[in-house]
């Protein structure tokens, strides 16, 4: 069985977990996999389809670079009587065979839970995921299924939300400036990631502010978790990297064999049809819990979180 894995970079930590979980499971199970990195470039990503499909690959695992783009990989993969599975992020408007990912509504839900928990009045940020990824969208909701019901109460004001042009420090630094510059009292920041988050305790610092304003993340990055730790990060969201991983290779073993999955799955809906999708949960990661999840599951080790 020949598997090919699409990724959209290595521009995260989490990236080579995902990448060193899934080959190990596919090897496990016999067969082999090829691996492309498409640096961000959805062309390139493209190609790379292109060229792993010529190579004869049974199925395809891709993690798109974007949502939309990526909807001609499935059918250039479908013209060759090949099957696509959607790893992490969902592809757009196509016939795509199944999506394998964690509940990421369910994950903006748990930052916003959180956080409110903590506090239930007073002005929050929302500093999204990237524009040109689904993943964005789903935890947007999430949120909002949490902070609207307090902003019509009047508990919650919502005073920045912006969506990002990409998951990274930059942009979180960047939109935490513009923030603080525009708005001096700021209470809670929901970020889209760990990447975001770091950004925004970046931009925390320069104004002395890193201890005094709720920082929400996601993936349980090992310099965030050491924030959580020093207390300038709330909480994060850790997804369980290895089970999605081991879930997509075992997929993606069976599909490319029999051209099917006969359990029954939930669905979701990708703009053209109903897409069989495994979910994960995710779960809060906060300073009390720590050992209890990331260090416990082996995601982290103790020595460098408490570093």
């Amino acid at each position: 069985m020949k598997v090919g894995f699409l990724m959209h970079a290595l521009d995260k930590e989490r990236w080579e977990n995902d990448r060193d979980y899934f080959v190990e499971k596919v090897q496990e199970l016999g067969g082999t996999v090829e691996v492309r990195m498409a640096d961000n470039d959805p062309k390139k990503q493209l190609d790379q389809a292109i060229e792993l499909l010529a190579n004869g690959v049974d199925v395809l695992v891709v993690i798109p670079v974007d949502q939309f783009s990526a909807a001609q990989i499935v059918e250039n993969a479908h013209a060759k009587d090949a099957k696509v599975i959607s790893y992490d992020r969902l592809i757009k408007n196509c016939p795509l065979d199944f999506y394998v990912s964690t509940d990421n509504v369910e994950v903006g839900r748990l930052q916003a839970e959180y956080l409110t928990t903590i506090k239930s009045e007073g002005n929050y940020a929302l500093i999204g995921g990237a524009n040109n990824d689904n993943n964005s969208q789903f935890l947007y909701l999430g949120q909002m299924n949490v902070l609207q019901p307090l902003v019509e109460r009047g508990d919650i004001k919502i005073v920045y939300n912006v969506f990002t042009n990409s998951w990274s420090e930059e942009e979180g630094y960047f939109h935490t400036k513009k923030l603080l510059d525009e708005i001096s009292d700021v209470d809670a920041i929901i970020a889209g990631n760990d990447a975001i988050a770091y950004g925004v305790i970046r931009a925390l610092r320069e104004y002395g502010k890193e201890e005094s304003i709720l920082v929400a993340g996601m993936d349980a990055d090992l310099r965030n978790l050491q924030e959580i730790v020093a207390g300038h990060q709330t909480c994060t969201i850790y997804k369980p990297i290895e089970k999605l991983a081991a879930t997509a290779a075992e997929l993606a073993m069976v599909m490319g064999s029999t051209g099917e999955c006969e359990k029954t799955f939930q669905t979701i809906s990708n703009g053209a049809k109903l897409v069989p999708v495994i979910f994960h949960e995710g779960m809060v990661v906060n300073r009390e819990n720590l050992k209890l999840t990331v260090i416990s599951e082996g995601y982290q080790t103790e020595e460098e979180v408490f570093k």
